[in-house]
């Protein structure tokens, strides 16, 4: 299948290498042609994972959006949330009628993108998927290099509009045989594990992340403390959508860290193969980074918003958000991603429904 990648985090060179070995036709686009000099001088990738280290060369490597997605089947996006309107603004000349996006994760980006390509005058009729978490644990180990820990062996996805759900997952299923259809985008949305596991993480660890040159939030600052704060805050995600009428599985992020749980999104033993790779051991600048700017101001905004419209409560997600916005000295809850800022918030619940059901018609 042609398949066009867009991005350049570790997301999208873990996508653009490992889509290429399954032996899809990958077209890979970067927007910053230095940082991506290594790839395009020889349109190849490395990759590092349990099989040992090879090179794997692309189809295409380009800064060309035009080049890349022209005829492509599918659109991956593996780029942060924050990255999602700008990059549909620049699609929205290029994308054909019946293409189909996805976005590992979303955080509800399947709206965003869809009401940001119509607004660029788009009349492609496009379906757009996301889900609950990247298809890798991943990290670059050099501008031409990919590790990929592991992959992920569940994925639940839905789409944007979901009339179009059924040939929707058809192409995406031939490129990530790993999804599980739920109910629609906004279903998927409320299963990102990322404003579930990081906002915890870094700023109940905010000290030694200021403190040390590098800190694996993963290894040593997943405490029992740290931890009870994860699980009530997935509790009131997993509230949420029960208030919304979605069914289980809901992907307790519990059993992301059980040896013996429900199989989780990446699988059993996961959270050991990510501590024991010690790629996680990193500088995380509270200002900057995507756990914060994404997880956080995006994320968690977007499910306290949720929680709030539906009548859940949500104390630990709006405690979480508050020290979030007190540490990076923003209010996330007027400059996130909410379904107030989107517009949303005066919808009733039959006309989410329609919205999500039908799209822009």
């Amino acid at each position: 299948m042609d398949i066009a990648v867009l991005g350049g985090g570790n997301g999208s060179y873990a996508a653009a290498t490992d889509l290429s070995e399954q032996g899809h036709r990958v077209r890979f686009w970067r927007r910053d042609r230095e940082a991506f000099r290594p790839v395009l001088e020889t349109g190849q990738i490395t990759l590092k994972d349990y099989r040992g280290t090879r090179t794997v060369p692309l189809a295409l490597a380009t800064d060309d959006l035009g080049a890349a997605i022209r005829g492509a089947a599918l659109i991956v996006v593996p780029a942060p949330a924050f990255a999602q309107e700008s990059l549909a603004q620049a699609l929205a000349p290029h994308v054909d009628e019946g293409q189909v996006l996805f976005l590992p994760p979303g955080t509800f980006g399947s709206y965003v993108m869809s009401q940001a390509l119509r607004a660029r005058g788009c009349k492609a009729d496009i379906a757009i998927g996301e889900t609950g978490t990247l298809p890798w644990l991943t990290r670059k180990h050099a501008p031409d290099t990919i590790a990929i820990t592991t992959r992920a062996t569940r994925l639940p996805t839905g789409v944007f509009p979901a009339r179009k759900t059924e040939e929707a997952l058809g192409v995406i299923k031939t490129a990530f045989p790993a999804i599980e259809p739920v109910e629609d985008a906004l279903s998927a949305a409320l299963m990102n594990a990322g404003p579930i596991i990081h906002p915890p993480l870094i700023l109940m660890n905010a000290g030694p992340l200021e403190h040390f040159d590098k800190w694996d939030i993963h290894k040593e600052g997943t405490q029992a403390s740290i931890r009870r704060v994860t699980d009530a805050l997935d509790a009131e995600r997993i509230a949420t959508r029960e208030a919304l009428g979605y069914r289980a599985p809901h992907f307790p992020l519990a059993d992301h860290y059980s040896k013996d749980g429900d199989e989780w999104m990446y699988g059993n033993l996961a959270h050991d193969k990510l501590t024991d790779s010690g790629d996680w051991r990193e500088r995380i600048d509270l200002l900057k980074h995507r756990y914060m700017m994404e997880d956080v101001r995006l994320g968690l905004a977007f499910l306290v918003s949720v929680a709030e419209w539906v009548g859940v409560p949500c104390p630990v997600a709006r405690g979480l958000l508050a020290l979030g916005s007190a540490v990076v000295g923003e209010d996330f809850r007027e400059t996130g991603r909410t379904l107030e800022t989107l517009g949303l918030a005066m919808q009733s619940g039959d006309d989410m429904m329609v919205l999500l059901r039908d799209g822009f018609v």
